[in-house]
């Protein structure tokens, strides 16, 4: 009993359909030009109808409640309704004429574009209008069954439809969740790894400008090379942004890139790539993600390692799988302040189906170890 309290409440509070609707598209015209000489065509050919013109007047009277039958859907079926149960009481006789069936749009409407409320209000006044109709005329089973179905299928219509479009906004606002989380990881990768390889630079400059000039060159060198593959990066996003193709928009990180993460003799920690087995075929997807998560813990290594003198790339693949494991030599003191970096790691790696830890090794230093299905889940 609470469960179907709960839900006719629920039903009852719920908002209008999202996105709203036009307030009228090419059709609602069409309609409203299309069914009012319908309706007196229908009623010059028609003899079998009682009260013929005053039921046609009402017919053609309500079409215009179809340029307002989605911003106003339940006001517009109350009009109709309202018009044609006062010809029935003064007349003792139903509109016979077959162009009333627009009514069924009003119906539709109100399920599709109405709030709860005015679906459950709308829904109530049909089916009075129909059982009125119903009994008030020379009872017919097959009629009232026909009636009452073709009401009930027409709210089931705009329903369907309703949900349906509720269902396409919700998965479109997943995949822009998806793709903003995705821009951010590599935001976060591309341009924190460059940046701190140029603030690092910037100080080792500053530090030996006046004692050390050619060292000091040595660093404007690294941060000009920083500087520009951090535009290069940048520009490259931006036209995949820009773009609306989706097909090799830009060339993706490799396993060869990793080599890029050595920075020279002059990076401070010195970084090593070790890679072992086949890399050569592995999916794009997966390359990538293998770079990043690499690219991302040398970067921390290099802002948060304290003394580190060292910073070692692995990566072995085999058949089935790719492991990534990046350690430092750095003093494990106090933890840095939380960032994105890890989330972002572990994130590439379980969309490929993978797994990634980062923390302090037991004999010493930071390790990151990422394991990766070779086929990639979501590749």
């Amino acid at each position: 009993m609470r469960g179907m309290i709960g839900l006719l409440r629920s039903a009852w509070t719920a908002p209008p359909a999202y996105p709203a609707p036009p307030k009228r598209v090419w059709r609602d015209w069409l309609l409203v030009a299309v069914i009012p000489p319908l309706a007196v065509i229908e009623a010059m050919l028609r003899s079998d109808v009682p009260q013929i013109v005053p039921a046609a007047v009402i017919a053609i009277a309500g079409v215009p409640t179809l340029l307002w039958r989605r911003t106003r859907p339940l006001l517009m079926l109350v009009l109709v309704l309202g018009a044609i149960e006062t010809f029935r009481l003064a007349t003792g006789a139903d509109i016979q004429l077959y162009t009333v069936a627009y009514v069924l749009l009003l119906v539709y409407a109100v399920s599709r574009w109405g709030s709860g409320r005015s679906v459950v209000i709308g829904l109530a006044i049909m089916l009075a209008s129909t059982a009125a109709s119903t009994l008030l005329g020379p009872f017919v089973l097959a009629d009232a069954i026909s009636g009452f179905g073709i009401v009930l299928f027409t709210v089931t219509v705009g329903l369907l439809f309703r949900l349906r479009a509720g269902s396409r906004l919700r998965e479109l606002d997943r995949v822009k969740s998806r793709e903003r989380e995705e821009l951010a990881r590599d935001l976060h990768d591309t341009v924190a790894h460059h940046v701190s390889a140029i603030a690092i630079q910037a100080q080792a400059g500053l530090a030996t400008v006046g004692t050390n000039p050619d060292a000091a060159t040595a660093a404007l060198r690294v941060i000009e090379a920083e500087a520009s593959r951090t535009l290069a990066e940048m520009r490259s996003m931006v036209r995949v942004l820009r773009s609306d193709d989706s097909v090799d928009l830009a060339p993706a990180a490799t396993i060869a890139d990793l080599w890029q993460l050595v920075g020279g003799e002059s990076a401070v920690p010195a970084v090593a790539v070790h890679i072992s087995g086949d890399v050569d075929g592995l999916p794009a997807p997966v390359a990538a993600a293998v770079y990043r998560i690499a690219q991302e813990s040398v970067t921390n290594a290099r802002r948060h390692a304290r003394g580190a003198t060292r910073i070692d790339v692995h990566v072995a693949a085999d058949a089935e799988s790719v492991r990534l494991t990046v350690h430092d030599d750095g003093a494990t003191g106090m933890a840095a302040p939380a960032g994105y970096g890890i989330a972002g790691m572990t994130e590439r790696a379980e969309l490929l189906g993978g797994t990634c830890s980062a923390g302090r090794d037991p004999e010493g230093g930071w390790t990151v170890a990422a394991n990766l299905p070779r086929a990639g889940a979501g590749s």
